[in-house]
C-alpha cells in the first residue's frame, strides 16, 4: 500500500472542504483583505514549508553524501545559516517598506525572488545534482525574496483593524491557519513528489505554489484601497547618493545581497559570529528610541516597546526548540521512529494539520474569553506556549525511555509531541504577531516586525547548534545511540530549559502587563 500517495490524496480533499467552511463561517466578521492576503499568504507558506520538507533529507541523503558521519553536522550548519538569514533579512525588508517601498510593492518583489530562488533549486536537483554553487544562490534567493515578503504582509494585514479591535488577534489567527494550509499541503505534495520521483519534482512545485501566491495577491489586490502604497511616490523616485533613484538603489541592493547570502551559507560560521552583532544592534536601536518616546514625554509609547523585546528573546528559545522540526526531529524520525511505511517528509505535516483543525477553536476561544474579560494577556499566553512545548518534548523524552529499547520510538510519540508544541504555537506565535502591530509606533511598525522575525533568525541559528549536539552516526550506526543523542538534547533543552524559561516568564508577567498600558 503507498502510504504517502493515500495521505496526500486525503490531505488535499481534506484542504478543499475545510478552506470554504473556514472562510465562510468567517466572512461576515473580519474584512475581505483578510482573505486575500489568507490566500496569498497559504501559496507562499506552501513553497518556503514544500522545499524545507526536503531540505536536511536532501542534503544529508545527496548533497554531503561523500561526507559519511560529518554529513549531519554540515547540513545543520547550512540549516541554522539558511533559517537565520531568512528571518533575519525581514528587518530590511521592513525598513524598505516603512521608508521607501510601501507593503504592496515590497510583497511583490519578495514573492518573485522566493519563486526564481524555488525553480533554480529545482534546476539544479534536474540538470546540475551536486552543484553547490547553484545550490547556495538558490537559498540565497529565497532568502532575500523572504526578507520583503515576510514581514511587510503580516504588518499589511494589522493596517486593516483599529488598535485595540477585539477582533485583530482572531484576525492573526484565521491569517496564521492559512500560513498552515500551505505548510500542510506542501510535505505531502513536495514531499511525495521529491522522495518517490526526484528531488527537482519537489522543489519545482514549491516555485508553481509561490507564482499562485502571487497571482492570488494582484487579482485582489483592488480590496486593499489606498492601503500599501509607497509612503512617499517623490521620496521614492527621487535621486539617491549613487544618482539613480532610491527605487533603483534598492534593486541594485538585491543584485548585490544574493550572492552575498550565497557566501554566508557557504561559509556559515561566519553567520555565528555576525548574527548576535546584528541583534545587539537591532535590540538598541529599539531601546534607543523608546528612550527617545519617554524623553518626549510617550512613556506608554516607551514602555509599549519594552516588552517586544523582553518577549523578544522568550520568543527565540521558543522558535529554537520548535525548529528542530526541520532539522533534527527530521533526522530522528528518519531514523529512530517506526513510521509505518510513511515517508519521512510527510511527517512536517502533522503540525500545520493540527494548526488547520485547532485555529479556529482559538480563535474563538481568545474572543469568548475577551468579552467575559478573562482573556489571557499576551505575556500569559507566551508562558503557556513555553510550558506545552517542554510538554511535548518529554513525551518524546517518555517514548524513549519506556519502549525504546531498540532504539526505535512509536511514531504515536512523535504525533503527541507535535500536538503540544502545536497548541503551544497556537498560544504563542499568531498572538506575537498581533502583538507587534498593536504595540510598535506607526513610524516604525515595519522595522519592529522585522526585528520580531530576527527573533527567529537567532532561533534557527541555535537551531542549528542544537541539531550539531545531536549529531550521531548515519543510517547503518547503533541506532540506540543515534536515539539516545537526539533525546538527550531534547530532554536537556527541551524539557529542562524551556520549561525553567517558563517559570521566569511567569514571574515577569505582572511587570509586562503593568508596561502594556490597556493593550491587550
Amino acid at each position: 500500500m503507498n502510504f504517502g500517495l493515500w495521505l496526500m490524496i486525503i490531505g488535499t480533499i481534506f484542504v478543499i472542504f475545510w478552506i470554504p467552511f473556514v472562510v465562510l463561517s468567517q466572512k461576515k466578521i473580519h474584512p475581505k483583505a483578510l482573505f486575500t492576503l489568507f490566500f496569498a499568504e497559504l501559496w507562499e507558506r506552501f513553497s518556503f514549508y514544500g522545499m524545507r520538507a526536503l531540505l536536511m533529507l536532501y542534503m544529508t541523503k545527496v548533497l554531503f553524501e561523500n561526507l559519511g558521519d560529518g554529513a549531519d553536522a554540515r547540513a545543520y550548519g547550512i540549516y541554522g545559516a539558511y533559517g537565520a538569514l531568512v528571518y533575519g533579512m525581514p528587518v530590511i525588508g521592513g525598513l524598505i517598506a516603512d521608508k521607501l517601498f510601501g507593503f504592496k510593492k515590497a510583497i511583490i518583489l519578495g514573492g518573485v525572488l522566493m519563486a526564481l530562488g524555488h525553480f533554480v533549486l529545482g534546476l539544479e536537483g534536474l540538470m546540475f545534482e551536486g552543484n553547490f554553487n547553484i545550490f547556495f544562490i538558490s537559498l540565497a534567493l529565497i532568502i532575500v525574496g523572504n526578507g520583503f515578503f515576510k514581514p511587510n504582509i503580516s504588518s499589511f494585514l494589522g493596517k486593516f483593524y483599529e488598535l485595540n479591535d477585539p477582533r485583530k488577534d482572531g484576525a492573526f489567527t484565521i491569517f496564521y491557519m492559512g500560513v498552515n494550509i500551505g505548510a500542510f499541503l506542501a510535505p505531502l505534495w513536495c514531499g511525495y513528489l521529491g522522495e518517490t520521483f526526484g528531488w527537482h519534482y519537489g522543489f519545482g512545485l514549491a516555485g508553481i505554489g509561490m507564482l499562485v501566491g502571487i497571482f492570488v495577491f494582484l487579482r485582489n489586490s483592488d480590496q486593499f484601497g489606498d492601503e500599501g502604497k509607497p509612503p512617499s511616490e517623490e521620496r521614492l523616485k527621487a535621486a539617491s547618493m549613487l544618482g539613480i533613484s532610491n527605487e533603483w538603489l534598492v534593486i541594485l541592493g538585491v543584485l548585490i545581497a544574493i550572492p552575498l547570502m550565497a557566501f554566508l551559507l557557504n561559509s556559515n560560521e561566519i553567520v555565528t559570529v555576525a548574527l548576535p552583532i546584528l541583534i545587539a544592534g537591532v535590540i538598541g536601536y529599539i531601546l534607543w528610541y523608546s528612550f527617545k518616546l519617554i524623553g518626549q514625554g510617550d512613556k506608554v509609547g516607551g514602555q509599549r516597546l519594552w516588552v517586544v523585546v523582553v518577549l523578544f528573546f522568550f520568543h527565540a528559545l521558543f522558535w529554537a526548540l520548535f525548529e528542530q522540526a526541520g532539522g533534527s526531529l527530521m533526522l530522528f524520525a528518519d531514523r529512530n521512529v517506526d513510521r509505518m511505511g510513511i515517508p519521512t517528509s510527510m511527517f512536517a505535516s502533522l503540525n500545520p494539520l493540527y494548526i488547520m483543525l485547532l485555529a479556529p477553536v482559538f480563535s474563538s476561544m481568545w474572543l469568548s474569553l475577551n468579552k467575559k474579560d478573562k482573556e489571557p494577556s499576551t505575556p500569559m499566553k507566551f508562558f503557556w506556549g513555553l510550558a506545552q512545548l517542554a510538554i511535548g518534548y518529554a513525551m518524546i523524552v517518555l517514548g524513549a525511555k519506556l519502549f525504546g529499547g531498540s532504539g526505535m520510538v512509536p511514531v504515536v510519540f512523535l504525533f503527541l509531541m507535535y500536538l503540544f508544541h502545536t497548541t503551544g504555537e497556537l498560544s504563542l506565535s499568531p498572538v506575537g504577531l498581533s502583538m507587534v502591530t498593536k504595540l510598535s509606533p506607526p513610524k516604525i511598525v515595519g522595522f519592529v516586525m522585522g526585528a520580531w522575525f530576527l527573533s527567529i533568525s537567532l532561533a534557527h541559528e541555535i537551531a542549528g547548534q542544537l541539531g550539531k549536539l545531536a549529531a550521531a552516526p548515519k543510517e547503518g550506526g547503533d541506532l540506540v545511540d543515534s536515539m539516545n543523542s537526539f533525546v538527550s538534547v531534547y530532554l536537556n533543552w527541551g524539557v529542562m530549559v524551556v520549561g525553567a524559561a517558563a517559570l521566569v516568564l511567569l514571574l515577569l508577567v505582572p511587570t509586562l502587563k503593568k508596561w502594556m498600558h490597556g493593550i491587550h
